[in-house]
């Protein structure tokens, strides 16, 4: 029948209307009170109609995957060996991927050599730019550039508030894992560590050069062991033998006359196989 839908849909308005008015009575008004407990039942489950948030003395909670403007990654202050030290080194594919080009970096460079460092020594973001797509977040092979959470950007100086630099963007690692503790845990895990991938390397390569070298001598002894055994042979029988080789090598027993024929024939294979091209 035509028209039913737009009776359910004029009754769901209808209903909310009347509990929002229901709610306020049996809360006696209470939960339009400027408290966070309040605000609290307001905002959950029980709550029924319609619900008016008093911003900007009230802010509705954002959800974790919410992205605004990006932010760099920089190491706590009480990391033992790299306090304040960025994650982003500068590689540059958050600025080629970027859609509106919003993204500017300037290499560092080591005052003694010249030489690039992987650390960037200027990053800015015009924010009046970026559409908050999160394709630099996506992109990054460091995870050292993430979407915040702080969406109360607006200002009357462009110039001075809306181009952040690299100061303004650097938040430490604490703040995107208190934002976002479930994404923070599924990069951990993808990424094998809570810290950077390069301090992982570095780990890893000294947790190698830590080992004890004993486990190659053995391998040492077992070469030495042919060649006592060798030298114990009388000459007629050392020059049958096979020469030592390593595991899962075959060993060459033919002597030069044989290995000279099979040379000669692979040599007269690939002629014929170039006469039959030619023709």
């Amino acid at each position: 029948m035509y028209g039913t839908g737009l009776a359910k849909g004029l009754l769901l308005t209808l209903r909310h209307f009347v509990d929002s008015y229901v709610d306020d009575i049996r809360y006696g008004f209470r939960k339009y009170h400027h408290s966070t407990d309040n605000f609290g039942v307001r905002q959950g489950t029980k709550t029924k109609g319609v619900i008016t948030v008093q911003y900007p003395d009230e802010k509705v909670a954002v959800p974790e995957r919410f992205r605004f403007v990006p932010f760099l990654i920089v190491e706590d202050e009480d990391h033992p060996t790299r306090s304040g030290k960025d994650w982003c080194t500068s590689c540059g594919i958050c600025a080629k991927v970027c859609p509106p080009q919003c993204i500017w970096i300037v290499r560092g460079n080591d005052p003694n050599t010249g030489r690039p460092v992987p650390e960037p020594e200027a990053f800015f973001i015009d924010i009046d730019i970026c559409m908050n797509c999160g394709f630099c977040a996506e992109y990054c092979p460091f995870d050292a550039i993430k979407m915040d959470h702080d969406y109360e950007l607006a200002s009357y100086d462009r110039t001075t508030h809306h181009i952040h630099d690299k100061e303004r963007l650097s938040k430490p690692n604490s703040y995107w894992r208190s934002i976002a503790p479930t994404r923070a845990y599924e990069e951990m895990l993808v990424r094998g560590t809570w810290e950077h991938i390069d301090v992982a390397k570095e780990a890893r390569r000294g947790a190698a050069r830590s080992r004890p070298a004993a486990p190659q001598a053995a391998p040492q002894a077992e070469l030495a062991a042919p060649a006592a055994a060798s030298e114990a042979t009388p000459p007629a029988e050392s020059s049958a033998a096979p020469a030592p080789t390593a595991e899962g090598a075959t060993p060459w027993s033919e002597d030069d006359a044989k290995r000279e024929e099979r040379r000669r024939k692979a040599l007269e294979r690939k002629a014929r196989r170039a006469a039959k091209r030619g023709q």
